[in-house]
């Protein structure tokens, strides 16, 4: 498949900017790329998106506090009652030369961005120090990671040295007709009934920062239309989907249904 001709089964994303140009670039260039956008505004729908657009294999890693550069590279285990070296994701998408996706990179251990560091630059190699093996990776190789600035802090945070080697793209979430659109298709609800949804949703993010760590995400959304185009009625759907996810806290719910109220009267 060309590169620039878009595969009628990739996995549906609407796009609001030059993203997919960008991603596109930096796939033809062997350039890694870094997404920075809050939870639930399609980071990762982008990248299945592009893998399938591009028609390369996709390798989703999902990060974690005890996520090690073994879990990446692989390691031996026992099969059979023999030792057999077994890959990890970040191994398989090198040799297959696959698009490998570290969703919130930040969350790994330390190591791991050490492990990435030959791959982002102009060696494009990985070495597995347990077989001795110096993979290169060929053309259609890319590296992909993603995290939310919103959630760093003092103790996790992307060192200088990590970012500046990822071409970068920051996400945020579409504006209204948009995300309409996005909400209504993934969800079947009509775009009418989906349009008081997107209302809400940007009155609780004008909130965000104050009362809530992080507003409504467009996942949310989706969710909650869903629900209603199942039959389900609008505030108990609202309760399930946006109220009860954002928050633990009392008057905080409360005040989320007061927005609800007003925006539906």
């Amino acid at each position: 498949m060309n590169a620039l001709s878009p595969n009628p089964t990739a996995p549906y994303y609407r796009p609001v900017a030059d993203e997919v140009a960008l991603f596109e670039a930096a796939h033809a260039n062997g350039l890694p790329l870094l997404l920075k956008g809050p939870t639930g505004c399609g980071k990762t729908r982008f990248v299945e998106h592009m893998a399938a657009r591009l028609g390369r294999p996709l390798y989703t890693v999902a990060c974690h506090d005890d996520l090690s550069a073994a879990d990446l590279i692989g390691r031996y285990l026992l099969r059979g009652g023999a030792t057999e070296w077994v890959d990890g994701p970040l191994t398989r998408a090198v040799r297959e030369g696959a698009v490998c996706y570290l969703d919130e990179v930040i969350e790994a251990r330390k190591d791991v961005t050490v492990v990435l560091h030959p791959l982002t630059d102009n060696r494009r190699t990985l070495m597995i120090d347990r077989t001795g093996e110096e993979l290169v990776a060929p053309p259609g190789f890319m590296l992909v990671a993603s995290y939310n600035p919103g959630y760093q802090n003092i103790l996790k945070r992307l060192k200088p040295s990590t970012r500046q080697r990822f071409l970068s793209i920051t996400f945020g979430f579409p504006d209204a007709a948009t995300e309409v659109a996005v909400v209504a298709r993934e969800s079947g609800l009509d775009t009418n009934r989906v349009a008081p949804l997107v209302r809400l949703a940007g009155h609780i993010r004008a909130l965000s920062g104050m009362d809530l760590e992080e507003g409504v995400s467009t996942r949310l959304l989706i969710y909650a239309a869903s629900l209603i185009a199942g039959g389900m009625a609008i505030d108990r759907a609202l309760q399930a989907a946006v109220v009860e996810p954002l928050t633990d806290e009392p008057d905080v719910a409360q005040a989320l249904r007061d927005v609800i109220a007003a925006v539906y009267g």
